[in-house]
């Protein structure tokens, strides 16, 4: 399998975004039009709040299965609570993936224009500090967000501000996920079936424990490997739909580790940043070829 160099996906500062931002945008956005994919150390997500949330997350996860559906919200297809394990399959996968999860979204004021398809938040009484974790977590990530797509903005040479009022109030949604050990042999089932992501970016932590893919445009799946700490961030199909396929929305799975590592679980934290309910994805101007 071959191996993502320092020469194929970007691995950047975040700190470049302000120091040197028109270098820091050429190698994100090259890297995304290449790979769809990007590296980002010294993102500004406090490392204790990382912890923190790790560790809430873990206790959830480890609450008895009967305890955790009491979180699962029949008819609400998961948008915010629960998702047992079994549940979630990859498009055109036979098998379901193996993970659990937790969903995290963003909570509107009453009377807000989009709430009625935004449902409030709701957060297990069994762990303390559940709430004000994902939510100090939720709203760091927006802010990251927004300083990529900022950097994103001057790649495409549109106005640095240009995804701010795109993404305001946007239907965000955080998820807190959990592979558990695989006991025995998995058949075809996966940790997360190949797809791509619908929304605006994501931004993940917690993908240093192997097994994240992506798809190359020669057909090769190569591993994307972040040291401890930092940020992978991926274009989805609604900024590739804007960009009229200049940045890519790349394929990606989670595949099961080697024999020796399948005792052990996965945690990770994707923040899948949407655009606005009401924004219009149309393609930019200058990315759609003249006559057409």
């Amino acid at each position: 399998m071959a191996t993502i160099t320092a020469d194929e996906i970007a691995s950047v500062s975040l700190r470049d975004a302000d120091r040197n931002p028109d270098e820091f945008a050429q190698k994100l956005g090259r890297s995304f039009e290449d790979y769809g994919f990007a590296i980002i150390a010294d993102h500004g997500i406090p490392d204790a709040l990382i912890h923190r949330a790790e560790d809430k997350a873990k206790a959830f996860f480890a609450l008895p299965e009967e305890t955790k559906r009491h979180y699962l919200l029949p008819g609400s297809g998961g948008a915010r609570g629960y998702t047992p394990f079994g549940i979630e399959t990859a498009k055109g996968a036979k098998a379901h993936d193996l993970k659990e999860f937790w969903h995290v979204g963003r909570d509107l004021p009453e009377g807000h224009k989009f709430r009625a398809h935004m449902p409030d938040n709701i957060w297990p009484s069994e762990v303390p500090g559940f709430r004000d974790t994902f939510e100090e977590l939720y709203a760091t990530f927006d802010r990251t967000g927004l300083t990529i797509l900022r950097a994103i903005a001057r790649y495409l040479k549109i106005d640095e501000d240009y995804f701010v009022d795109t993404v305001r109030d946007g239907n965000s949604v955080m998820r807190l996920l959990h592979y558990p050990p695989i006991e025995g042999e998995p058949g075809s089932n996966v940790r997360a079936g190949a797809h791509e992501d619908i929304n605006t970016i994501t931004l993940l932590l917690g993908a240093e424990e192997a097994g994240l893919e992506l798809l190359t445009k020669d057909g090769r799946w190569i591993p994307v490997s972040p040291k401890p700490g930092e940020l992978v961030v991926n274009i989805g199909d609604m900024l590739q739909r804007l960009t009229n396929g200049r940045l890519r929305s790349t394929t990606h799975r989670v595949v099961n580790p080697p024999p020796e590592r399948r005792g052990h679980a996965r945690y990770s934290m994707p923040f899948f940043l949407h655009f606005r309910s009401d924004f219009l994805i149309e393609p930019l101007p200058g990315t759609v070829p003249q006559g057409e």
